[in-house]
């Protein structure tokens, strides 16, 4: 079998970079034929190039990834759409619908494996590419389910005040027993939300998780660096503290 070629569409370059690196190390057999930034430069290059893949952002400027695939699909184009979103919430019924593969940001590099793998199946099979009947069921089903509105502000308590903070001030937040902290440069607060319950009300592309109990607003991230053990720490403008990052989410940082 010839080596396969793909093509990544993200408008974030962070992340491009780092789903680049990540492919390069899952799938090293496959070229990558470059980084399109918005959906219209993605279209022309896949028309150009015919690359096998293509990793589409769902939200992109100009042209979002739905309407690159439905394009793609109406002209009989036969390159393989993954699906890349933030959007946990309504993912998996979406996609699993339209028999689309897709993946959460940040990618996890398990999970990328996975992909990779049907990918291969897939280019090995005679499996006909997906119609534009699945096109408009995923795109239906996308339509009807509307992201749930992300946190601007942290009402946080400290002693005897409740802090109200800018969402975009927190450096991180961190479970507690019975609380979670929230770090900013001028201290510390508490909020009673649960870890999990907040991370789905949070930025996927700004605030990552880097440990079990920890969320970090990626940018606070003054650098990544490796300890004695060979474990990464972030330093985190404006704190002297070191966040350990642990070995689950280490692929976020190794290309930085």
């Amino acid at each position: 079998m010839n080596a396969p070629c793909y093509l990544l569409a993200e408008d974030e370059p962070l992340l491009s970079q780092m789903l680049a690196s990540q492919l390069a190390a899952c799938w090293p057999r496959a070229r990558c034929l470059g980084i399109a930034a918005n959906g219209e430069a993605a279209l022309a290059q896949i028309e150009a190039q015919r690359p096998e893949v293509v990793f589409l952002d769902v939200r992109m400027p100009e042209m979002d990834g739905l309407e690159v695939a439905r394009v793609l699909w109406a002209r009989q184009l036969d390159t393989l759409v993954v699906f890349v979103t933030a959007y946990d919430q309504y993912a998996v019924d979406a996609f699993d619908a339209a028999a689309l593969d897709y993946l959460l940001k940040p990618v996890e590099l398990e999970r990328l494996a996975r992909c990779v793998q049907r990918l291969e199946e897939r280019l090995a099979s005679s499996r006909p590419p997906v119609t534009v009947e699945m096109a408009s069921s995923l795109e239906a089903l996308l339509a009807r389910q509307v992201p749930a509105p992300r946190l601007k502000v942290v009402r946080a308590g400290a002693g005897h005040t409740v802090k109200l903070i800018p969402v975009e001030n927190v450096l991180w937040f961190e479970a507690a027993d019975k609380y979670v902290s929230v770090a900013t440069v001028e201290g510390d607060s508490a909020i009673r939300t649960p870890l999990r319950e907040l991370l789905q009300q949070l930025d996927p592309e700004v605030f990552w998780q880097v440990h079990r109990g920890t969320i970090v607003n990626s940018r606070h991230i003054a650098a990544a660096r490796r300890n004695e053990l060979g474990q990464f720490e972030l330093v985190i403008t404006g704190r002297a503290e070191r966040l350990p990052v642990s070995r689950q989410f280490a692929h976020l940082f190794k290309q930085m």
